[in-house]
């Protein structure tokens, strides 16, 4: 579990001001995108392949 913890996790612009709410991605070279949520970090993070994940950015951006 330490390397998901140097995985790069970027955190949602959308995220609370003091940043505790909020999803955490990261790009992962073995298993496409983790998603993952920032109260949680030692939960095992969901996992989905990159046409998935633009999907659904592509529906929640209402492109």
């Amino acid at each position: 579990m330490k390397s998901l913890n140097r995985a790069g996790w970027r955190k949602s612009t959308y995220s609370s001001p003091g940043g505790t709410d909020c999803v955490e991605i990261s790009d992962c070279p073995l298993s496409g995108i983790l998603i993952r949520d920032s109260k949680n970090r030692g939960a095992a993070p969901l996992s989905v392949t990159p046409p998935a994940w633009n999907a659904f950015l592509t529906v929640i951006r209402g492109e």
